[in-house]
């Protein structure tokens, strides 16, 4: 079967209601964490994709029972201490660095030898960013810097502070749950960053304290806490949800629906950027769910998009959704400027690079400097030609931006590697091919 997808034609008008795949973030943690916990967990609407599915893989092999049912998964856990595996096993993460290191921060106390190991994209990622504070918990953990990652626990786990300066949800979740195991007051410094292992602690009653203040989370867990398994419906991901609220943004006399997606402040950074580039996008139907924000997302296509002067706060609440917010900068008008992206080249694959050689490839003026990027709108934008978007490193999220340039761009697209999104929204095509797009 071909490993690729061609597009001809733009979309044409639509107005529909969809609902998006399940959050990739919370599906994963609650994975993790229904494996910690004492009894049965029963998790509805859980995410499956590739990414979740290891991550059920990983906690059968270290001796978790999981059962797929009808509705929802059942997950048997037998408290913190109650993983049991064979001496060297190996876990393979594939593509999912949430996995890797939130699970690392769930094997500090295990007393035989685990390799964790992931595909060739996960494998260039930087893993001493998590290294560096697990073993100050007295875990042994040997690895270069990438992976392979070889992991041994220790009885004798010591609390630690921390202070996690990037903003990393990964990190700060990994040594939160690495905490849990720990006897003692665990504290940690936190840039903001997404929230949900927070909320899922609260929701089940793990001992925690948060202080808030304009850029940093002071987090203080006193373990260690055994927990009950636990109920839980995962609502729709707003990474995903991304991708149509731009497509229906840039389409022509088109609006959508996004149904129960979680709209946690913490991820909403790309509907406040969108807004200041004068959107409009409504969220409606608010709810809350074990302290997450739920909401219906609307989205009516916009001809009178202007620039914006991103300011830096907004980046670690939008980085999954800075490329296709690149591609509204490229319609809107005027000049737009997006600083301090880095973490975007740490991604799946550079993003920040892949994302520049796109634009360049399709006309779009921009000027980059370090990890900057200025890009100059044009309302009028129509490109002709043809376009292959190749050698993204199997990167889901250029994939799926490449589908939504060329359904409101223009142009005869050829883009590869469509197995990528298999790992977190594998009904993409699907959902695109139900509104009206010519997808080969």
């Amino acid at each position: 079967m071909k490993n690729h997808i061609e597009i001809k034609n733009i979309i044409k008008p639509f107005k529909r209601k969809i609902e998006v795949s399940s959050d990739k973030s919370i599906s994963i943690r609650c994975v993790l964490l229904a494996s910690q916990a004492i009894g049965k967990s029963k998790l509805y609407n859980l995410l499956e994709s590739e990414d979740v599915i290891n991550s059920l893989n990983s906690i059968r092999k270290l001796g978790i029972n999981v059962k797929k049912k009808k509705k929802y998964y059942e997950i048997f856990g037998y408290g913190i201490n109650g993983y049991k595996s064979k001496n060297k096993l190996t876990i393979d993460a594939g593509n999912s660095g949430t996995l890797a290191r939130l699970i690392m921060g769930l094997l500090v106390n295990t007393e035989k030898q685990i390799k964790i190991i992931g595909d060739k994209s996960l494998s260039k990622r930087d893993f001493s960013r998590i290294i560096k504070p697990l073993k100050l918990f007295g875990t042994n953990i040997i690895s270069k810097r990438n992976l392979p990652v070889t992991i041994k626990g220790t009885k004798f786990l010591r609390p630690i502070k921390y202070i996690e300066r990037l903003g990393s949800a990964q990190c700060k979740s990994a040594v939160m749950l690495a905490a849990i195991k720990t006897p003692g007051k665990t504290f940690i410094k936190a840039k903001k960053s997404r929230n949900h292992t927070e909320l899922i602690f609260k929701y089940i009653k793990i001992p925690m304290k948060i202080f808030k203040t304009n850029q940093y989370d002071y987090i203080e867990i006193n373990g260690p806490s055994n927990f009950n398994g636990f109920k839980y419906k995962i609502p729709g991901d707003i990474s995903s949800s991304s991708f149509f609220i731009v497509l229906a943004l840039l389409s022509t006399k088109s609006e959508i629906t996004i149904r129960n997606v979680n709209v946690n402040d913490s991820r909403l950074g790309i509907i406040k950027i969108l807004n200041k580039m004068n959107a409009k996008i409504i969220l409606n139907n608010k709810k809350i769910y074990k302290g997450e924000k739920i909401a219906d997302i609307i989205v009516k296509s916009n001809k009178n998009l202007k620039g914006f002067n991103c300011p830096k706060n907004l980046n670690s609440s939008a980085i999954d959704e800075f490329l296709v917010i690149f591609l509204v900068a490229a319609k809107a008008k005027g000049i737009s400027t997006f600083k301090n992206l880095s973490e975007l080249n740490k991604k799946e694959s550079p993003r920040l690079e892949i994302a520049t050689e796109i634009l360049k490839k399709i006309g779009v003026k921009y000027t980059r400097y370090s990890d900057n990027i200025k890009i100059y709108g044009n309302p009028n934008l129509k490109i002709k030609g043809k376009y292959k978007i190749n050698n993204f490193r199997k990167d889901h999220r250029v994939f799926m931006m490449s589908c939504i340039a060329a359904l409101t761009f223009g142009g005869e697209w050829r883009v590869e590697d469509k197995d990528s999104i298999k790992t977190s929204f594998p009904t993409f095509i699907e959902l695109l091919k139900k509104l009206g797009a010519e997808i080969i």
